[in-house]
């Protein structure tokens, strides 16, 4: 696995992309923070940006570097959750303007996965988490189904899990306004 993160974190520091497990499903994934390297992942997907893509983090305590006004019940939920959760918070900073969504928001997960976490600790920035698809495909449900169109467009595909064959739930998603209310977008 050490190998394989010193490259994966080559290719992000130099603005590539890369296809890696995450705590959910295969993700293609680039510097959270790079507009130009955000472009590719959606030329990649063949996919619009105006719905935005989510970011990954390792620990809630970089959160306050990525959203303002975070209530406090967003710590709670990320660190009492039993299974991963992405939460949209509404006013992001920080990252690549065309990450966002149309209204500002974006969408973060902390990772507790091993190869993600440690990726996304050492890289010391948000990494890009969109499943890996093109638009309007279903997404894989484990290495062996990411189409090779996907596999030829990213720079770096990562060698750790790719013969899992499980099929890992999506994370459940919530939005989370400033003053703390909660709307369920996916269980």
């Amino acid at each position: 696995m050490h190998d394989d993160l010193k490259q994966a974190l080559e290719v992000l520091r130099n603005g590539g992309i890369i296809l890696y497990p995450t705590d959910t499903i295969w993700g293609i994934g680039c510097d959270a923070t790079n507009a130009d390297a955000v472009r590719r992942v959606y030329e990649l997907k063949q996919r619009d940006n105006s719905k935005g893509m989510l970011v990954l983090l390792d620990n809630t305590a970089k959160l306050a570097g990525y959203a303002n006004d975070i209530p406090e019940v967003a710590y709670d939920m990320a660190e009492l959750t039993t299974k991963p959760l992405t939460i949209i918070y509404d006013d992001a900073k920080n990252l690549a303007p065309n990450i966002l969504a149309a209204d500002g928001s974006v969408g973060i997960r902390i990772t507790e996965e091993q190869f993600s976490k440690e990726l996304c600790a050492r890289f010391k920035k948000p990494i890009v988490s969109t499943s890996a698809n093109s638009n309007g495909e279903p997404s894989p449900e484990n290495f062996a189904q990411v189409n090779e169109a996907i596999k030829a467009g990213v720079d770096y595909i990562v060698k750790f899990r790719q013969d899992e064959m499980k099929n890992p739930a999506p994370s459940s998603i919530i939005k989370l306004t400033k003053d703390g209310q909660v709307t369920i977008i996916r269980e």
